[in-house]
């Protein structure tokens, strides 16, 4: 997205198969997975290593023998992460089987991580109030029902457990309506935003070029949409972090007001709560 990491980019068309009896099941991200998991892999991409995971994990602040739950984990990047904090037990969810597959494989010989494929906003067993922590990141703007999912990281917690949330900036990063802009007058680079008041469902095309209809879905939501969500969940925000881009460009004309852009407009959000 303006950055690609994250879930972070690209979001994909909601995905669902039939299942026993007719129902319906997410299946999340299988129709990106090869190309997400080349783009993150085990180690994330430059955002992940740079900016994103170390805010998720200095907000989470992992004590020696929590169970944590990795919520839409994805391919498992926050994962080697936890287990390093000493997380005695780590459980990721995500609604894709192929990016769980891929967890698995790098994963399978921890004993202290374990995966399932299961949609994150639907009731579900694993939300069964054991988790010491709960991280969802960068996967915020790639679910339907930001409510749903925010009442089953409540459900999943311990009276008292933490959740991180990280995210892409909703005030400042929306795919296709926020740009940069050049004041040639006052030669400053400008952040234009187009639309931001309410929730939008904003398509994507995640390989322009290469002839495929692999799409992606971005669902931006107003800030305050988003805090109430977690409020009504019984989410108390303790803390709350803009993250900023870590690169700078080349020496040239227009370097210094990139910089300086750079350094006030932020890439992504954290935020950490409390379950109330």
């Amino acid at each position: 997205m303006e950055s690609k990491g994250g879930r972070g980019g690209f979001f994909p068309k909601k995905q669902a198969a039939r299942g026993p009896a007719g129902k319906v099941e997410e299946k999340g991200w299988d129709g990106v997975a090869g190309w997400y998991d080349k783009l993150v892999g085990a180690d994330g991409s430059d955002y992940h290593r740079n900016v994103i995971l170390p805010a998720a994990m200095e907000l989470l602040a992992v004590r020696a023998g929590e169970a944590v739950l990795d919520l839409c984990c994805g391919q498992g990047v926050l994962v080697r992460h936890l287990l390093t904090a000493g997380a005695g037990r780590v459980l990721g969810v995500d609604a894709s089987g192929k990016l769980i597959g891929a967890a698995r494989q790098r994963y399978g010989g921890e004993k202290k991580a374990t995966f399932l494929r299961a949609d994150a906003c639907a009731l579900s067993e694993w939300a069964d109030g054991s988790f010491d922590a709960a991280a969802c990141v960068m996967a915020v703007h790639d679910v339907p029902d930001a409510a749903a999912l925010m009442r089953n990281i409540a459900a999943a917690l311990k009276p008292g457990g933490r959740a991180v949330i990280v995210m892409m900036h909703p005030c400042f990063r929306i795919p296709k309506e926020s740009h940069w802009g050049w004041d040639a007058d006052q030669k400053v680079q400008y952040r234009r935003l187009d639309r931001y008041g309410k929730s939008l469902e904003i398509g994507i095309q995640t390989r322009p070029g290469l002839g495929t209809d692999e799409g992606t879905v971005f669902y931006h939501r107003p800030l305050a949409e988003i805090i109430t969500a977690m409020g009504k969940a019984s989410l108390g925000v303790t803390k709350c972090t803009e993250l900023f881009s870590h690169r700078r460009s080349q020496v040239g004309p227009f370097s210094k007001a990139e910089h300086r852009a750079a350094e006030e407009f932020p890439l992504f959000l954290g935020l950490a709560a409390a379950k109330i």
